[in-house]
């Protein structure tokens, strides 16, 4: 088992233990007796990470991920009462619950910072929707980065990760964007441009990496929790044209990455957290309804979602063809490069 001690045990008493899933490993339990073994290769260096957006589809994998691996995790968030549901201490004793607008008793110490703050965006987009999406992102960035700016430098930390997203290359059916590309002349362009322009702010002494997020895949949130109910019955199908682009990522890739942005020196300034192969939105639907065994034949008709979103619905019938031109070239490996073996792997488990 690499990165796990050698440990022996009498043959007997390994007949008849059994084992525990943790966030820390293996616990072998014979008579009450409990052994944890870890699983994971340890970092060289015990992380103490504060994380914003922590009890979302993406924050909450990171943090499982985090603790697994030993390091202690600072949980910002507005619901105290979820984010202790979510990682209660008897599972999570490394992970510390605190107020998103206690950021200066949380930052001070923090050896890096994620921010993953935001209001969802698929939705009917009222103005006051529109106002919220912009400014739940970038209030708190600009509050977290002058937090962190104003924390004296000993106890500053060494790198931020800020999310953002790929709609700031505004919507395409034929062009490629990697991190060199222009931004768009659209509403998520402009959200994510001051989004990442807030973020920019930090101290120099603060690695900073801005990680524009695809569409992430998994099946406890994101874009299939929506998919998933409809194929099931029968239901299911591309949404509009079917040709708008659909750059994807697994979440157990994206949520590695990360943790490289956060452990890594070379990962700095803007890197594309989208797959290598991105598909159009037909190949994913026909692919999925191919692992779930049901048809794809029902479209979802452009003026039936309008309907329903309004313009919300460009967030789900634009698209663009992102490719994650940095992160291939520091070296990245992607687990799940094809939608294919992505959605296999998600289902299966």
């Amino acid at each position: 088992m690499e990165g796990a001690s050698l440990v022996r045990f009498p043959s007997s008493f390994v007949r008849s233990s059994w084992t525990i899933p943790s966030p820390r490993g293996i616990v072998l339990k014979r008579h009450g007796v409990k052994l944890c073994i870890s699983c994971r290769s340890e970092s060289p260096e015990t992380m103490v990470v504060s994380i914003t957006g922590a009890t979302g589809f993406i924050g909450r994998r990171l943090v499982h991920r985090l603790a697994s691996d030993g390091h202690k995790v600072r949980v910002l968030t507005r619901s105290i009462s979820k984010a202790a549901d979510l990682f209660p201490a008897r599972d999570y004793p490394t992970v510390e619950v605190s107020l998103e607008r206690d950021l200066e008793k949380c930052i001070p110490g923090s050896t890096g910072v994620v921010n993953l703050t935001g209001t969802p965006i698929s939705t009917r987009w009222t103005s006051e929707v529109k106002d919220e999406i912009k400014r739940s992102r970038i209030s708190l960035t600009t509050k977290l980065v002058e937090t962190i700016n104003t924390t004296p430098k000993e106890l500053r930390p060494k790198v931020l990760v800020s999310a953002s997203a790929v709609g700031f290359y505004g919507a395409s059916e034929t062009s490629t964007y990697d991190e060199t590309s222009p931004s768009g002349n659209d509403y998520l362009a402009e959200v994510c441009r001051e989004w990442e322009a807030a973020a920019s702010n930090v101290d120099g002494s603060v690695k900073l990496v801005l990680l524009r997020i695809g569409i992430v895949l998994d099946k406890e949130g994101g874009a299939l929790a929506s998919m998933v109910p409809l194929f099931k019955v029968f239901a299911g199908g591309p949404i509009g044209s079917g040709k708008q682009w659909f750059s994807w990522v697994h979440r157990e890739d994206l949520v590695s990455l990360i943790i490289e942005a956060l452990t890594n020196p070379t990962y700095k300034g803007v890197i594309n957290g989208t797959a290598p192969n991105p598909v159009r939105m037909a190949e994913i639907c026909d692919t999925l309804g191919r692992v779930l065994g049901r048809p794809s034949w029902l479209p979802v008709p452009e003026i039936a979602l309008k309907a329903v979103l309004g313009e919300g619905a460009s967030a789900v019938l634009d698209g663009q063809r992102v490719v994650p031109k940095r992160a291939q070239e520091l070296g990245f490996k992607f687990k799940y490069r094809y939608i294919g073996d992505a959605l296999k792997a998600i289902f299966a488990s």
